[in-house]
């Protein structure tokens, strides 16, 4: 059911110092800050020739990223990404196995502009897992 890793993204306390950390000193190339509001994160990605890191940061008070930072205050993994033909159907399946997602259950619209779900960590040995529709 799931396909390639897309990305695998990571809390940051400082964005641009993250940036400049990923372009300077690994050479890395490295995309524009873009403001997420429905997901409270404003992210960078770092392009690789085989997946994708996206730096996260909070934006907004409600940002999901804050209680992380709060508990992590270096940053850290925050989850992976992998993607998904259909994601109805792939959450429909891994409903049906037990596995909670997260929210309402339905998909938003993610960085990508793809549609994206999120499962517990609980069910996936601790890590957050993003669902997105390829």
């Amino acid at each position: 059911m799931i396909g390639r890793l897309n990305h695998v993204a990571i809390a940051v306390p400082d964005l641009a110092a993250a940036a400049d950390q990923y372009r300077l000193s690994l050479g890395a190339t490295v995309g524009a800050p873009q403001d997420e509001p429905n997901h409270g994160v404003t992210v960078i990605f770092i392009e690789l020739p085989n997946t994708k890191i996206e730096l996260l940061y909070p934006l907004g008070e409600n940002s999901p990223i804050q209680g992380f930072l709060n508990k992590n205050p270096s940053g850290g993994i925050h989850h992976i990404c992998y993607e998904v033909e259909n994601i109805l159907e792939a959450r429909d399946h891994l409903k049906s196995t037990g596995a909670r997602v997260l929210g309402t259950g339905e998909p938003k619209i993610g960085a990508h502009g793809k549609p994206v779900l999120f499962l517990h960590p609980k069910d996936f040995n601790g890590t957050l897992i993003e669902l997105e529709q390829s």
